[in-house]
């Protein structure tokens, strides 16, 4: 495998807190962050940092993640990227945020809907802390029926729902992509394995098995750093080959999560990492991967 091999970063972020409000970049940082404190991450970070961190690979494009700008202001964000697509070339497509719970759910989807770059929607449904506090059911999470209602809405905007939700709700996503077949659901950060004991990562192995049996679930390899600010080369080996065994080469795609990564990893180590773990495999399922399961899943053309 060379440097020369394409790579659609699949998940990545820019923001200017001059430019819009993201109450997590604020003077007031989050109680709980699962890389625990971010105050290195930049308060600006924009097309040109981001090409200085990926330098010495061949990124050809890019998905930008919605990154928790105020949600008085889910299109507006939408709105600045549309502005930094034409002065910069990045990012290549989006995808927004949207509350489906919420009223007016139905004119942010058509708002962000009304720019062509975007794919789809992500959202963090409500979630426990920890597996044993799991409960089904609860409001605002996959189960909740308001919430259902707007996430219904994708499927008339022909946009997909990014989900970022610990492995423990897995089973929820599994009902949620069988019961709205039509809408494609990507998983992101593998499914947030954060604790690494065996325990733990054979229940995350079994519900990424439920979670896969659903044939419109897709799963972004990713956020792989832990609480300590460490990248654990080989434990992260195992997780990832674990990941594609269960997907299937053909469900998963690489992404950086920059610049929150950047915590943990610097782009070319990460992207050197993932590479070395698939290099056994042949040269197509390697651009899959890296390139063409991206591409296909977020319909970029001329790529």
């Amino acid at each position: 495998m060379t440097d020369d091999l394409p790579i659609v970063d699949a998940h990545q972020h820019f923001w200017d807190a001059g430019a819009g409000r993201y109450p997590w970049l604020s003077t007031d940082p989050l109680p709980v962050f699962r890389y625990g404190d971010y105050a290195a991450l930049p308060r600006r970070y924009l097309p040109d940092d981001f090409r200085r961190d990926a330098a010495g690979h061949r990124v050809v494009a890019t998905v930008h993640m919605e990154a928790e700008r105020e949600i008085a202001d889910e299109v507006g964000e939408t709105r600045w990227l549309a502005g930094l697509r034409k002065e910069h070339g990045l990012p290549t497509v989006a995808v927004g945020h949207a509350r489906f719970e919420a009223p007016d759910v139905g004119e942010v989807l058509a708002g962000h809907a009304a720019f062509d770059f975007v794919r789809g929607i992500r959202q963090k449904p409500a979630a426990a802390a920890r597996p044993d506090a799991a409960r089904r059911g609860a409001p605002g999470s996959m189960d909740d029926p308001a919430w259902r209602r707007g996430y219904a809405l994708l499927e008339r905007h022909r946009l997909h729902f990014d989900v970022q939700t610990p492995w423990w709700h897995l089973d929820a996503a599994a009902d949620l992509a069988r019961d709205f077949p039509r809408i494609p659901i990507v998983i992101n950060h593998t499914a947030l394995p954060a604790d690494r004991n065996a325990l733990a990562l054979a229940a995350w192995r079994r519900v990424l098995e439920t979670a896969a049996a659903q044939p419109n679930v897709a799963l972004k390899i990713s956020g792989l750093g832990q609480a300590d600010k460490s990248w654990p080369h080989e434990r992260n080996r195992h997780v990832v080959r674990d990941a594609i065994a269960i997907f299937g080469v053909a469900r998963c795609m690489f992404a950086s999560n920059f610049p929150v990564d950047g915590l943990c990893i610097g782009y070319r180590a990460l992207f050197d990492a993932f590479k070395a773990f698939v290099a056994d495999r042949p040269a197509d399922q390697q651009r899959a991967l890296f390139h063409d399961n991206a591409v296909r899943t977020y319909r970029m053309t001329g790529i």
